[in-house]
This record gives structure tokens, C-alpha cells and sequence, in this order.
């Protein structure tokens, strides 16, 4: 374990290490842990070069470090883009002293570009050397990863006997269907392929894939998870709930720092027929341009949220739904079981501030889900409308 000043998520668990370099839009980030390993992956057909080769490799269940650069995408750059994901892979492995297969590999940037080769091994060649468990060294590594996002991505959970710690990338491009960014996870536990597999597929399914900043889809959305076992072996369930515990902070922070956005929204949907519906409702709600851009505005157009609910496929009764919007310090109910019961002026005052809950009472069973957002402002549409230029 490193020292207790140098933790700070993933380099809080045994056996980690990282580095990286930011140089203008073009950075390099290794991180080393050998170990069980697992990965999610976008849906999007148009998927990146990255993609297409992890898909495979991933299925041997074992990685030993991830190369990842930021900068252009290798996305939409057919057999070529693959033969320079390996390539990036090839570098990695001379560098790390580790065979190629065993390396994870992750771009992210502009679509449609081909990688600079040539740059992203001088880079691999000044970072691996800085590789290290601290602090400072995992902070260089996600700054290394970084586009329009503004802040880094940290969480750590400790439980007794092990830990798991995240960091990741997003903040536009941003839709639940699986990823919604890059991640990285490790765990000090002891687990097997299989499971771990399945505990991050929950994970994911119960936070990344609930996240919506614009409704859009990567090409090259990724959760690498790897588990080193220098703890030893944990409780599956046990396991399970910290994992996703720790990629619900990471959600909600790309949530928070949206491209553009001033408010981070939550929807919290309850009492739905099963998690399906709720998990429907949520991301629904949250998702929608018009219920993000009055919540930018602080306009109580509760309307707005019913409507989204009625066209999200789940099986609801608009009659008997009940909803309220708050803030650190105001709740305000706005639908009373399909009743009008707002206080306009109370609502309006739930709406400030830098962060929104809705909450809405479908009434029709006893499942819950949440999904997270951000409003829809100006400065979104200012910075993927120069976002190549």
C-alpha cells in the first residue's frame, strides 16, 4: 500500500502505479497494475479503433498496464487505426517491460484523424520512466487524459480488508449507453475473471450508463477494471456494492463537469413497477433537452419533467405521479398524484445554485433508480460548435 499522504484513488491500491504528460491537446498516460481484469465498451457501432482490439484481448481476463492518449480519437480510421492501437500497444510493452497483449490501450480526442505515432512514443518515452504510486503521479495522469474536461475524476472507496479506487475522463459526448467515457478501476481484492466481469457490468449499468450530459454516444467509451489480489480474497457481493459505489462518484462528477454546464441535475426516480421503468424514467428526464435547459434558465416548468416520464417507455400513470424539485436548501412539490400543487416562488428558489434534484413518486410499485446530468447552456453549444478548431 503507498504511504497514507500519497493516496488518492487508484494509487491508493496496491500494486498501482501512473504517469503522464500533457503537451497542448496532444497527452500520453501508463498506468501499471498486473492483475484479473475486466471491460465495458461503447454500443456505438462506429466504434474506435481501440475498441475493436480491446474487445478481444479483454477476453483473456488479464491486463498488466493501459496506454491511453488524448488528442484524436483513432476513431473511423479503419484497418489502419487498428494496426496503430497495437502499435501503441508494442510501445507500451517495450517500455513497461511487459508483453504487448497484456496492455490496454484507450484514445481519446478528434474523430476520423490517425494517431501520431512517432509523438505518442517519444511521449511513452519520457513518462514511463516517472512511473510511481503517488498522488502528484496519478494527478499528471489524469490531467494527461483530459479534452474539455475542467477537473479531474477521483473516487476511492475503502471497505474493510480492500479498496477500490477510479479515475476517468468525460465530459461531453456524454449518453447512457455504456461508458459515457474513459475509466480506469483497480481493486486490491482477490476475484476472479468471471466476477469481476459481472460486478462491473452492474457498476457500470447502475452509473455510467445513467448519466446523460448531451444525449450522444462515443466511439470510444471504455471501463478497464483490474484487480491486482494483493488483498486477498473479498465477498462477491461485498466487492460488487464498493465497485459500484466508487463508479457512481466518478458519475456524478462527469455529470458535474458537463461541457457547459452551471447546475448538476439528479432524478430520482421511485415506487415504479421495477427498476427497469425507474432506471427509464430517470434517464429520460435527465436527458431531456427541454427539462436541461429550463433547469439552466430556473424556470419551475415542472410540465416539462411529467412529459419526458410519459415518453420514456415506461409503464406509468401521469394521474397518480407525484414530483419535487430541491436544492441544498428548498424542496418544492409540484405534482400532488397528478394534482398541480406548486408555489411558483418556492420553485423557482429550488432551482438555484449548482446543483438540482428532482424527485418523482411514480406510485405503481416499490423500485427505485437514479440518473445524473447537467443543464443545457449556451456555452455548450460555443464549444462543440470550434471543438476541431
Amino acid at each position: 500500500m503507498c504511504e497514507s499522504e500519497k493516496k488518492q484513488s487508484i494509487c491508493a491500491v496496491d500494486g498501482v502505479s501512473a504517469a503522464g504528460i500533457k503537451e497542448g491537446k496532444f497527452g500520453l498516460a501508463l498506468i501499471k497494475a498486473e492483475g484479473t481484469s475486466a471491460g465495458v465498451f461503447t454500443l456505438n457501432r462506429a466504434c474506435a479503433a481501440p475498441i475493436i482490439l480491446m474487445r478481444e484481448r479483454i477476453k483473456k481476463g488479464y491486463l498488466s498496464a493501459t496506454i491511453t492518449n488524448s488528442g484524436c480519437a483513432n476513431a473511423l480510421t479503419g484497418e489502419q487505426g487498428v494496426r496503430d492501437a497495437e502499435e501503441m500497444t508494442l510501445i507500451a510493452a517495450e517500455y513497461l517491460g511487459c508483453e504487448p497483449e497484456t496492455v490496454g490501450v484507450a484514445s481519446t480526442g478528434v474523430i476520423s484523424r490517425y494517431l501520431n505515432l512517432p509523438l505518442i512514443r517519444e511521449q511513452c518515452s519520457r513518462v514511463a520512466p516517472k512511473l510511481e504510486c503517488s498522488s502528484a503521479a496519478e494527478s499528471l495522469a489524469a490531467r494527461a487524459i483530459m479534452t474539455t474536461d475542467l477537473v479531474e475524476k477521483h473516487a476511492l472507496v475503502e471497505k474493510d480488508g480492500f479498496v477500490v479506487g477510479g479515475l476517468c475522463k468525460g465530459s461531453g459526448m456524454i449518453a447512457p449507453n455504456m461508458g459515457t467515457m474513459l475509466g480506469y478501476v483497480y481493486t486490491d481484492a482477490d476475484i476472479g475473471h468471471l466476477d469481476l466481469h459481472e460486478a462491473l457490468q452492474t457498476a457500470v449499468n447502475r452509473s455510467f450508463n445513467r448519466v446523460v450530459v448531451d444525449g450522444d454516444t462515443s466511439t470510444n467509451d471504455v471501463v478497464f477494471c483490474t484487480a491486482t489480489g494483493k488483498a486477498g480474497k473479498v465477498s462477491k457481493n461485498e466487492f460488487s456494492d464498493a465497485l459500484t459505489e466508487c463508479c457512481i462518484s466518478l458519475s456524478k462528477q462527469v455529470a458535474k463537469d458537463g461541457e457547459g454546464a452551471t447546475k448538476m441535475i439528479e432524478v430520482v426516480v421511485r415506487n415504479a413497477r421495477n427498476e427497469s421503468d425507474a432506471e427509464l424514467v430517470a434517464k429520460t428526464v435527465v436527458g431531456s433537452p427541454l427539462v436541461k435547459a429550463a433547469i439552466y434558465g430556473e424556470d419551475p416548468n415542472w410540465g416539462r419533467i411529467v412529459a419526458a416520464a410519459g415518453r420514456s417507455g415506461a409503464d406509468i400513470d401521469p394521474d397518480i405521479i407525484s414530483c419535487w424539485i430541491e436544492n441544498r436548501n428548498t424542496r418544492a412539490l409540484v405534482c400532488d398524484r397528478g394534482n398541480i400543487a406548486v408555489d411558483l416562488a418556492k420553485a423557482k428558489a429550488a432551482l438555484a445554485g449548482d446543483e438540482v434534484r428532482i424527485e418523482l413518486d411514480l406510485s405503481c410499485g416499490s423500485e427505485k433508480a437514479i440518473a445524473w446530468g447537467c443543464d443545457l447552456t449556451e456555452k455548450y453549444v460555443e464549444i462543440n460548435g470550434k471543438y476541431t478548431t
